[in-house]
């Protein structure tokens, strides 16, 4: 006979405690931990009997075929997810409210639908007219795509299971889906978990891709147990900020392509469209001879994408100044202005300093060090960065500068869009690009600082 213990699971980490508290002792949470009830076979010595499993060779036999791929034929889409969606597959889709999320998917399945591949959309958070409503103002009413509204995760696999089940299932959104066994709400973790484990194994049976939309933490990341993104087989971010007309969809995992590509999206009244050169988009609104403003040649996934970066450094009232970045680690902005002023004598402290990324973007790699420092440096001198300039290099805390991957590409963006001039630091080799752009290559912050002029 079974017997049935107890645990105490946390609703935002997914941490199992013996007993309640108030305070989950892994996230720091307060009053997040639900009870949850486990069977596990009674006696001495109780265990599963299993089966005997087969293994094979590593290496694939020579007649084997790639896998196939459905190409939604939205370039930025296919580009993120690798090449196109994997039959069997599942992806993870997360954003904030309001982004777009559900915008995209609508797009997407209307594509694939209209190139001949049977496509249901599910949703639990909108009703059917709803869905309709947002296909007839995007211009895709007339596309054969199966609608469903439904929150019963055993109804939505015995449903779309068969000969004759859809290849591409989107569900919007995991979190209002619910196993009528499990005594927990919707969007509990093991709900969550119940229902995305129960959805995946289905559509991985019927050989059809499968998308999941997930809600957003206000730290950002997806909502629910950890686990949900080892479970899957693509994790895709839709970033950016509503109050700009452009979105950016993220890979942070998949297992059939690269991870950290990203493709770009600008929001129109008929949906989102493509940006085929994201480059021209973040730049379209740059002036010269403005201070405190450079462009960053950086890399994104195995794009090059050129930014414009800002910086204001004003005096201070304040006892503590303050440090208000926008698209940046604020703990290397700290570093950085922390190295400027020991090693080159820049006058930061006491100073209010505010960094923005144009355009809502968000910037991870360490090669924005020196653009950001350039920013910095022409902010405080008063004069303009060089006209038609990009900058891009690493910065170590003895203020010499370090190169970074990919500076040919980085260049050759550049040189795309008409900038005549690069400064970045040394590299270990020759650069072998064709492109006319000039290249200066300081070795510290102070040639840079000489570079643009100096401290006078």
């Amino acid at each position: 006979m079974a017997r049935s213990s107890v645990s105490f699971v946390c609703q935002q980490c997914g941490a199992t405690s013996p007993k309640w508290s108030g305070r989950c002792d892994d996230c720091g949470a307060w009053n997040t931990l639900a009870e949850e009830r486990n069977e596990a076979p009674s006696g001495p010595g109780k265990r599963s009997q299993g089966r005997r499993i087969s293994l094979e060779a590593l290496d694939l036999p020579p007649d084997t075929k790639p896998l196939p791929r459905h190409l939604s034929h939205i370039s930025e889409f296919d580009r993120v997810s690798g090449g196109g969606l994997v039959p069997g597959s599942a992806t993870l889709i997360g954003g904030d409210p309001g982004i777009g999320k559900s915008t995209l998917l609508l797009q997407l399945v209307c594509k694939l639908a209209s190139g001949g591949l049977k496509a249901a959309y599910i949703s639990g958070e909108e009703s059917a007219d709803q869905v309709r409503m947002r296909a007839r103002r995007l211009g895709l009413s007339d596309t054969n795509v199966q609608l469903a509204t439904a929150t019963n995760a055993s109804d939505i696999a015995a449903s779309l299971g068969g000969v004759d089940g859809p290849d591409v299932i989107v569900i919007d959104s995991i979190q209002t889906m619910y196993l009528p066994t499990l005594d927990s709400a919707p969007g509990t973790v093991s709900q969550v978990r119940a229902t995305a484990q129960e959805l995946i194994r289905s559509a991985k049976q019927q050989g059809a891709a499968l998308l999941i939309v997930g809600h957003v933490t206000k730290d950002g990341a997806i909502a629910g147990p950890r686990v949900l993104e080892h479970m899957v087989d693509s994790v895709l971010y839709f970033e950016g900020d509503r109050s700009h007309h452009f979105r950016i969809l993220r890979s942070v995992k998949n297992r059939f392509g690269a991870t950290d590509e990203i493709g770009v999206f600008e929001m129109v009244e008929t949906g989102l469209a493509e940006v085929p050169n994201p480059s021209e988009l973040f730049l379209a609104d740059r002036r010269d001879e403005v201070t405190g403003a450079v462009v960053f040649a950086g890399i994104e996934g195995s794009r090059p994408l050129l930014v414009e970066i800002e910086a204001l450094v004003a005096p201070s009232s304040l006892a503590s100044p303050r440090r208000n970045v926008v698209g940046w680690d604020s703990s290397r902005l700290a570093m950085l202005t922390a190295v400027l002023e020991a090693r080159c004598g820049v006058p930061l402290s006491g100073r209010d300093i505010f960094l923005n990324v144009a355009g809502g973007m968000k910037i991870s790699e360490t090669a924005a060090d020196l653009a950001v420092a350039a920013a910095l440096i022409s902010s405080v001198t008063g004069r303009p960065a060089p006209k038609r300039t990009v900058f891009f290099g690493e910065v170590a805390l003895s203020a010499e500068l370090r190169q970074v991957a990919q500076a040919e590409s980085r260049l050759k963006e550049a040189a795309k869009l008409g900038f005549d001039n690069a400064i970045m630091p040394r590299p270990r080799k020759k650069l072998s690009t064709s492109s006319k752009i000039s290249v200066a290559q300081p070795s510290t912050l102070s040639d840079l600082i000489d570079i643009m002029g100096g401290m006078t």
